[in-house]
């Protein structure tokens, strides 16, 4: 039985802002989920006191418009930027009493199924990007609205935006997608047509299903509040949600519905945008941001990049500069630094990872890497050098460069050509092989030079995926490149291995940046599993990846007209 629908809305004066709870806004685009769809959804709304019309910042996710940045996560709080703390923060979203004390309303919504949301709990859905459409919609049409939306935020909060923004809905003036995948199959959902499950499984257990519409407990749990209109039963709760842990295990290729209703073209995206890239996230969001800023059609975009912990950064004083002086740009009309006149800002603006700083240590990241600017990306002035393999390996292997006889730059996308074949026994015989490769930085005493990971844990310069039977690429598509291989992940791509045949691939690795020392080594590590950081996003679903499928000799040919070798963008000095 569906709950009925009340009237929720409050509205608090009393503090520095205006607050008001659980304003419904109409969905009009969007379909019923059920025929007692009541079809909207409620958002918290956070505006200055003073008379006016304010731009608008709006979110629209799953995890808790209502759940406190302390309680949804104590420690990241605890470490937070003290001017970006309010008795509203929460979790990967604008914080609304800075932003209303500089002139802007916030609008943060609960996507259908959470929250306060009734409707069907189905995230990163095409349902999901109705509702938010329809939030940006209703947002630049409000009394205290100046017309103008922007949409700031991390994560899924980033992500979400490049999808609603293809969709150009009216008002949306500026996007800041902060760490968020542009891309749901390849960047979070299939590396290299790899399932990654353990994050997706960790991020929904923990962060969606544990706030679906009609949950009881949430309250007990310091989780915001019990749905306000009742609760949902268990049976109700499971027919009430898609499942994204068993969906993303059953759907393997891209021409399958479950991923074509989540396509879009990046190429449809117009709005002014700056999207920020962390080189640590090398697991998640880091393509997404550069791929999304290469491909979006946008007059005005620009490319950030960051490094650091996952959650922090965003809130950092000098972050927040940046943000309030983009969104002032194309919101207020207010362009202090020239975002909206064209070549008066650098297109690129990256720090450099050079040294060995540590992990997980922000002041000494930001005083050891510098930042530059550029003028495109790939930068137009890189020089593409062959590492060529040297020598036939089974299994898990690492093949190492000579130490740099200089200190050098390495800036853009590494691709691994390989020329590779799998072996069986008399008790196996594989019909695929799973590659999984990392680039390692290693001193001049031998230990291996680690960066901050998404959570702080110490990672590896960069990673790569490929599923040897989704090998095939697509040379017609305009994003394919020498350096990017354009894959499509179709079932009709599938080229099953044969044991014993040979095979070339272009394996994508991940963009990045480092600076290697003068008599430092990097190395390329390739294993037919997840190694060292790979932390909370793990690639080892048994229906993904049965052990008779994969279970043999995985060989890489080296020599002679074997020609493997690793592809590094060496950047030279300006």
């Amino acid at each position: 039985m569906p709950l009925p629908i009340k009237n929720l809305h409050t509205v608090d004066s009393s503090g520095p802002y205006i607050v008001e709870i659980n304003a419904d806004i109409p969905l009009r685009t969007a379909t019923k989920s059920t025929p007692d769809d009541p079809l909207l959804v409620r958002a918290n709304i956070y505006r200055p006191k003073s008379e006016g019309q304010f731009p608008v910042l709006v979110t629209y996710g799953p995890y808790g418009k209502d759940v406190p940045y302390v309680n949804f996560h104590p420690k990241s709080f605890s470490e937070l930027n003290a001017a970006q703390k309010s008795a509203h923060s929460a979790w990967e979203t604008p914080d609304p009493a800075f932003w209303t004390g500089n002139g802007y309303a916030v609008v943060r919504a609960d996507e259908r199924g959470c929250g306060q949301s009734p409707g069907r709990l189905d995230s990163m859905s095409r349902a999901t990007s109705d509702g938010f459409y329809d939030v940006v919609e209703w947002a630049a049409e409000q009394p205290w609205s100046s017309g103008k939306v922007g949409l700031l935020g991390i994560s899924y909060y980033a992500g979400s935006q490049w999808r609603v923004a293809a969709r150009k809905p009216k008002g949306l003036a500026a996007m800041i997608p902060w760490e968020g995948m542009s891309d749901y199959y390849r960047d979070r959902v299939r590396h290299g047509g790899i399932l990654s499950n353990t994050f997706i499984t960790w991020w929904w257990n923990r962060q969606v299903v544990s706030n679906q519409y009609g949950l009881p407990g949430r309250a007990a749990r310091n989780w915001g509040s019990d749905t306000l209109e009742g609760n949902l039963s268990t049976e109700e709760l499971r027919a009430n949600r898609e499942d994204q842990t068993v969906d993303t295990a059953t759907h393997r290729f891209r021409d399958e519905e479950y991923y074509m209703t989540k396509d879009f073209k990046l190429e449809d995206i117009e709005v002014p945008l700056l999207s920020v890239a962390n080189w640590g996230g090398i697991l998640l969001h880091l393509r997404g941001n550069i791929v999304g800023y290469m491909r979006a059609g946008s007059k005005f975009k620009y490319l950030r990049c960051i490094t650091g912990r996952h959650d922090l950064p965003f809130y950092y004083d000098e972050e927040i500069k940046v943000q309030k002086s983009f969104l002032d740009a194309f919101l207020k009309g207010q362009d202090r630094d020239g975002w909206s006149m064209p070549g008066k800002m650098p297109p690129v603006d990256m720090c450099i990872r050079v040294g060995n700083p540590g992990y997980n240590d922000p002041p000494a990241e930001l005083a050891a890497f510098p930042r530059r600017q550029e003028n495109e990306w790939p930068i137009g002035r890189t020089i593409y050098k062959n590492f060529y393999l040297t020598r036939s390996n089974k299994g898990e292997i690492s093949f190492e460069t000579d130490p740099f006889t200089e200190e050098t730059e390495i800036t853009g996308h590494p691709l691994a050509h390989l020329i590779v074949s799998i072996e069986g026994s008399h008790d196996s015989s594989p019909s695929e092989m799973d590659m999984f490769l990392t680039i390692r930085h290693y001193g001049t005493n031998g230990q291996e030079i680690f960066y901050t990971g998404t959570t702080g844990e110490p990672v590896p310069v960069v990673k790569g995926w490929l599923r040897l039977s989704l090998r095939k690429t697509d040379e017609t598509n305009p994003a394919h490149s020498k350096e990017i291989p354009y894959r499509n992940y179709f079932s009709v791509d599938v080229q099953q291995p044969l044991v014993g045949e040979k095979y070339p691939v272009d394996v994508e690795i991940w963009p990045t940046n480092v600076v290697v020392g003068k008599g430092h080594k990097l190395a390329l590590e390739i294993a037919s599993h997840d190694t060292q950081g790979s932390g909370l996003f793990e690639h080892n679903h048994p229906e993904d990846r049965p052990e008779p499928t994969l279970k043999g000799l995985n060989c890489i040919h080296v020599g002679g007209e074997n020609q493997s070798y690793l592809r590094l963008p060496f950047i030279p000095e300006q």
